[in-house]
């Protein structure tokens, strides 16, 4: 059975962010994720999630200036310094939460620009040897570009390719299934070829980015395929409720409670 993180960026946002912890384990979640911490004190972060008993499943590292439209900086042949800083910055926060995952914004690039995509590599192989030592593995995500146009890793082929090429243990694949279908489309045979490098999954109703219970996609048999394949990590809830949080989690309830 799935092990789901409530998103508490885009969910339980009816109470402040710190309160979302409290709501997100009386909901029945055993497991958090969210986008960035930075805002709050580590310290007041993990205390949250000890307090109810919650794994952080996964946080993402630095983006830039998220309000001016930055998304990261590991494609950005003049921002290494920033991608640097940002892997530090990350770090208290990661012991603090006990987190084994930290996603690697890309940044908005050009693909096809060679100096981009040597970035990219030199960004992430340094992210994830940074890391390694602290047993944490660096995540890499591709965003389709009705969301966010002109983002840098657009493709799951590309994503797969470097991976593969690269070899680093702690480098893995984050799995948006809602990205994934949007680009691509095949999301189950994309899931079986790509499984043994996926480190995260993430789940949203496609095309309208709401709770996973119907629309193009059929979640029941997409979640017992995880269980055939093997899956054992966390499946984020990275959705946008219709309305309340609590009001939408109907398709949430036969797995609720469910320990990591």
């Amino acid at each position: 059975m799935p092990r789901f993180a409530a998103n508490l960026s885009m969910m339980f946002t009816e109470v402040p962010f710190l309160d979302r912890f409290d709501a997100a384990a009386k909901a029945g979640f055993t497991a958090v994720e969210f986008l960035f911490p930075y805002e709050h004190p580590a310290e007041e972060v993990g205390a949250r999630l000890k307090r109810n008993g919650l794994m952080q499943a996964l946080f993402n590292l630095p983006p830039g200036d998220w309000n001016a439209g930055e998304k990261g900086f590991a494609a950005l042949p003049d921002r290494f310094a920033d991608l640097e800083q940002s892997l530090h910055t990350a770090l208290p926060y990661a012991k603090a939460t006990g987190v084994k995952r930290l996603h690697l914004m890309a940044g908005i690039a050009d693909r096809s620009d060679r100096l981009a995509v040597e970035a990219f590599y030199k960004s992430v192989a340094w992210a994830a040897e940074f890391f390694a030592p602290h047993g944490l593995d660096v995540v890499i995500e591709p965003i389709n570009p009705r969301n966010v146009p002109g983002y840098f890793l657009n493709d799951f082929l590309f994503a797969r390719d470097l991976i593969d090429e690269l070899k680093i243990a702690n480098l893995k694949l984050q799995f948006d299934v809602y990205h994934c279908q949007i680009i691509h489309g095949d999301v189950t045979m994309r899931l079986r070829e790509m499984m043994p490098i996926i480190g995260h999954i993430q789940i949203a109703s496609i095309p309208s980015r709401n709770e996973p219970d119907g629309e193009e996609l059929n979640y029941p048999f997409l979640f017992t395929e995880l269980d055939r394949l093997g899956y054992s990590g966390f499946v984020g809830c990275e959705y946008n409720p219709r309305g309340r949080t609590e009001d939408g989690l109907g398709w949430f309830k036969p797995y609720a409670g469910v320990k990591p």
